[in-house]
């Protein structure tokens, strides 16, 4: 069940891989894309994703304008992700300053030629994205170069998942790592449904995530603590500029701080067997702070030891409370002081 993206193996039991995604918010400047990949390495992120595609090719020019983009949706789509596209001659400068920054680059391809593309410059794996999979020769082309492949899943029924699976194992992909996600911008966190990351494991039997399209940074760490394998995340240099993809994205400190709230969750959730004490609950609060019988009242060397004379309190380093009973008729060896914790050797 587990696929390896380029240095990292990915799946149950290994740490939650983190793609930061850049989506359009490089706004067609070289030296904001290049900011982008630093930030993404500097919050610790496994890769950092653009998208490869163009307008026309995506678009029919028929296609009607969407209303959630507001003033951004008077343009006509195809003519709107033409003006928003990644350059494409950009995508070798970026792969060599990902290599720099020590940190995976992906970019989603949208067509056969962006696959071709970055098949050259050797991706970990492809990225195909909600919206395009149901386009099954898309998958079988990508799949086809023999490297992993990340299927996001928005809007999908569990059968078209299955037929995207089906055709890119078909097709030789070296891995399939599946997204939940809720393909709204932003996604309220009620459409989000993380419990089918689950039903996708169960069904496919491989690394099933999310791709992370609500406001913040909470929702993203709950997925990891009930199982997800990567995790997705819209990131931008600054929420305010205008474009599609900034004003649900995260900004750096956002993006760090959801990298490291992942690790902490990953890190708490444990193996699952319960335990006693760890070393750093032994080094004070242990003894400290459990609970022991305590003397109720001054108890004189020779006395018969009564119940009223025993009470519990904290600290813990004297007999436990389930044995007070068994106290009761022993005699004191020593005196022993009112709130003073009584020991075995005292009786």
């Amino acid at each position: 069940m587990h696929v390896r993206i380029g240095s990292r193996e990915v799946g149950p039991g290994r740490p939650c891989y983190v793609i930061a995604e850049a989506g359009a918010n490089h706004d067609r400047d070289l030296d904001v894309a290049r900011r982008l990949i630093d930030v993404a390495a500097e919050a610790g992120a496994d890769a950092v994703k653009f998208q490869t595609y163009s307008g026309r090719t995506l678009y029919s020019t028929k296609t009607p304008r969407f209303d959630y983009l507001g003033e951004l949706g008077a343009k006509p789509p195809h003519e709107l992700l033409d003006e928003i596209a990644l350059p494409r001659d950009w995508q070798p400068l970026l792969a060599a300053h990902c290599r720099d920054a020590g940190i995976e680059f992906l970019s989603s391809p949208f067509d056969r030629r962006a696959v071709d593309e970055l098949d050259a410059l050797d991706v970990a794996a492809f990225k195909i994205a909600s919206f395009e999979l149901v386009d099954l020769p898309l998958i079988g082309y990508a799949a086809a170069k023999r490297r992993p492949v990340i299927l996001s899943t928005g809007m999908a029924t569990l059968g078209e998942v299955e037929e995207a699976v089906e055709t890119a194992r078909a097709a030789g992909a070296d891995g399939i790592c599946l997204l939940q996600c809720a393909s709204l911008y932003p996604a309220p966190p009620e459409v989000m449904n993380l419990r089918a990351i689950a039903t996708m494991r169960a069904a496919f039997g491989v690394p099933v995530g999310l791709s992370d399209h609500t406001l913040g940074t909470h929702i993203a760490p709950a997925a990891v603590a009930i199982g997800a394998d990567l995790v997705e995340k819209h990131f931008t240099l600054d929420r305010t500029r205008v474009g599609p993809d900034h004003p649900f994205a995260v900004e750096p400190a956002e993006l760090k701080e959801l990298v490291a709230r992942i690790r902490d969750v990953e890190a708490a959730l444990g193996d699952g067997r319960k335990r006693g004490p760890s070393e750093a609950e032994m080094a004070e609060m242990y003894g400290k702070a459990r609970r022991s019988v305590v003397a109720a009242c001054a108890i004189p060397a020779g006395t018969p030891i009564t119940r009223e004379m025993l009470t519990v309190k904290r600290p813990g380093f004297g007999i436990k409370p389930k044995f007070i009973d068994a106290l009761v008729g022993r005699r004191a060896r020593v005196d022993i002081d009112e709130d003073e914790v009584v020991t075995w050797e005292m009786v």
